[in-house]
């Protein structure tokens, strides 16, 4: 099909194309975010992979193999999304497109809404209890996991949606001079994390991302793990990261097939991260639906044959949430805290000599008048090496509505803990215009070899740590602190931990008769 629209050859046409879907997206009836982009996810996720297949049925044709489609006649994108053919277009030789579409379109009103509602949704949903079903018909079926019909209101705006989805074709893209789509997607994702959004949960910091991934470093042929996946970022830039490390076909397989595991508990955000990862190229997304911590399953289909066990761990768990008896039980350390629980999983989870890089609430690091985080602590330090802890600025998460104190902890298991070098980067003024970059991260990168000592770093040995029990809070000897420059959350903590000590001590006075 020869296309008459202008060839999108920027970031910030494509940028702009994909707002004016968004446009539609909203008039619509998907007002926010956390409306349209699920509903865009799909729609994208079912023309990529329409591409992708065409591309991958002529290569095999060329040289004479089978190939297996995933989706079949009418409900590959091309037949009932792609708008019918011209004369014009049909004389000069175009391929078949739009049939089910034309055939919709031309019987009773509504036809197409129907269609799409009644008979396609379903059959994708159901894709997975198909005799002989393939990894990549699984992903698709999970991908409308949360979908049971569309949200957009009338069959104008969805025809007018889809039309301009099928412009995003490598016809219509030069992708010689621009990001690839999957990195768009990238920003319609953070929109959907930003606070008014009311999704920051899901959505960590691109920027920490990449540095964790390039300080963990995963190889070809590690398997790499995230409890907690959300839509998929850690997974993602960890296949950015690894796939220019690829030197043969057998590392690509291995890379797209064999390497990314996650796990996610939200409804709505699950097939998101499926299709995310597809989008950027992973053809098989390991992702298991359900509660990590208590162990409950909503379906995992697509974990089946997942090591127990993971060379590489980047994760980002949920701060401040609460569990109850149900997850506590699995666990040694019992604490109704999630990110603690989370630290006791990634422990477990990892091979001897396995990495991971985590963030890690501040809270966590210095709380030590609560057993389970002093217990978890230990278990840290004795079972694995803590090498690192990055002290980052208060506001990097701000963007995703959180304020909370975070940290970077990297370790590796199998030897304990015998000193922790500090990087702090906790003075610098991060806000929404000023977010937190890679440059940021220069001398922590030059110093991090050699762990380095400067201004901003500095090595405690496991001494240190014991006799504080286990407070591992980031407090910079080198660089003089301009006031208290302490969180709310560890203050509170302190005022709570005082009250503790004075109720007790006035219950021994009562007791002798000595008190009020």
């Amino acid at each position: 099909m020869k296309s008459n629209n202008r060839k999108i050859t920027t970031p910030q046409s494509l940028n702009s194309y994909i707002k004016s879907i968004c446009d539609i997206m909203r008039r619509s009836g998907r007002a926010g975010a956390l409306q349209y982009v699920p509903e865009l996810t799909w729609m994208l996720f079912l023309r990529i992979l329409d591409e992708r297949e065409e591309r991958e049925a002529e290569q095999a044709r060329a040289v004479g193999a089978e190939f297996r489609p995933s989706l079949e006649y009418p409900y590959r994108w091309r037949d009932w999304a792609a708008p019918p053919l011209n004369k014009v277009q049909e004389s000069e030789g175009s391929r078949v497109q739009g049939l089910k579409r034309k055939e919709l379109q031309e019987s009773t009103l509504g036809a197409f809404m129907s269609f799409v509602n009644g008979e396609l949704i379903p059959y994708l949903r159901n894709l997975k209890n198909k005799v002989g079903v393939t990894p990549c018909q699984k992903v698709i079926s999970e991908v409308f996991s949360a979908f049971e019909k569309t949200g957009v209101d009338t069959e104008r705006n969805l025809l007018d949606i889809l039309d301009k989805i099928h412009a995003l074709s490598l016809e219509q893209i030069d992708e010689t001079h621009m990001f690839p789509i999957s990195q768009v997607y990238e920003g319609l994702l953070q929109k959907m994390g930003e606070k008014n959004n009311d999704g920051g949960q899901f959505f960590t910091p691109r920027e920490v991302i990449r540095v964790m991934v390039r300080v963990i470093n995963p190889e070809i042929g590690e398997t790499v793990y995230d409890p907690c996946c959300g839509t998929g970022g850690f997974l993602a830039q960890a296949y950015h990261h690894m796939k220019d490390k690829a030197k043969s076909g057998t590392n690509i397989e291995i890379l797209k097939t064999r390497t990314f595991y996650g796990r996610e508990k939200e409804n709505l955000v699950y097939p998101i991260a499926l299709a995310n990862l597809v989008l950027h190229g992973i053809d098989e997304p390991h992702i298991w639906h359900g509660n990590t911590l208590t162990g409950l399953e909503v379906y995992g289909g697509l974990f089946q044959g997942a090591q127990g066990l993971f060379d590489v761990v980047l994760t980002n768990p949920p701060f401040g949430g609460k569990e109850g008896k149900d997850a506590q039980t699995r666990f040694a350390y019992k604490t109704s805290a999630t990110q603690v629980l989370f630290l006791q999983h990634v422990i477990d989870s990892l091979k001897p000599g396995g990495r991971c890089g985590i963030v890690m609430d501040e809270g966590v690091l210095f709380r030590t008048n609560e057993t389970a985080f002093v217990q978890t602590k230990r278990k840290l330090l004795n079972e694995c090496n803590l090498w690192c802890i990055v002290s980052l600025p208060p506001k990097v998460f701000v963007n995703a509505g959180a304020a909370s104190k975070t940290n970077l902890l990297f370790f590796t298991k199998g030897e304990p803990t015998k000193e922790i070098w500090y990087y702090d980067l906790s003075d610098l003024n991060i806000t929404k215009k000023q977010p937190l970059t890679l440059e940021h991260f220069n001398e922590f990168f030059k110093l991090l070899p050699e762990r380095g000592i400067s201004e901003r770093s500095w090595r405690v040995p496991i001494e240190e740590i014991e006799s504080k029990n286990y407070d591992v809070k980031a407090v910079n000897p080198n660089r003089k602190e301009r006031g208290d420059l302490r969180i709310p959350e560890e203050l509170l903590s302190i005022i709570e931990s005082q009250n503790k000590e004075i109720q007790n001590i006035l219950n021994v006075l009562h007791n002798k008769g000595l008190g009020p």
